[in-house]
């Protein structure tokens, strides 16, 4: 095995290029991207939150953030709402749309969860979760 096959940043891009790939298939019917299935979750959890507060709890920068909002207003999965207290800031909320398809969504990202970890024992997945998580520190 060469040294690349055993690097850890080829490794992760790798695994990163086959999760990435089987849950994009999962909701290209949806005509959807993994980081705005990402951005409905966040507003799932909870609604009414800034771009910039979504951003920090994806750790995504405001320029990338800013053109996926966009789109996915466009696409009407979200809608966007001026701040009562200060109308500088726009509130996001999900659409009713999203709000039904959501359920579905859901099912599809763990559908990728399984076919990604489907070869690994229960141990092997908690521990590959730690590991990740010890690794975006």
């Amino acid at each position: 095995m060469s040294n690349y096959e055993n690097c850890i940043i080829f490794l992760l891009a790798k695994a990163y290029q086959n999760a990435h790939g089987r849950f994009k298939k999962r909701l290209a019917e949806y005509e959807l991207t993994p980081i705005q299935h990402l951005i409905l979750e966040v507003l799932r959890e909870e609604e009414g939150l800034s771009a910039g507060e979504i951003g920090k709890r994806l750790s995504l920068d405001n320029a990338t953030l800013s053109g996926v909002l966009d789109r996915m207003a466009e696409k009407n999965w979200i809608v966007k709402e001026t701040d009562l207290q200060d109308r500088r800031f726009l509130r996001l909320y999900l659409s009713v749309e999203a709000r039904t398809k959501l359920p579905f969504l859901l099912q599809a990202r763990e559908k990728a969860n399984e076919e990604i970890m489907a070869g690994l024992t229960l141990e092997e997945k908690v521990l590959l979760k730690r590991l990740l998580r010890d690794l975006r520190a």
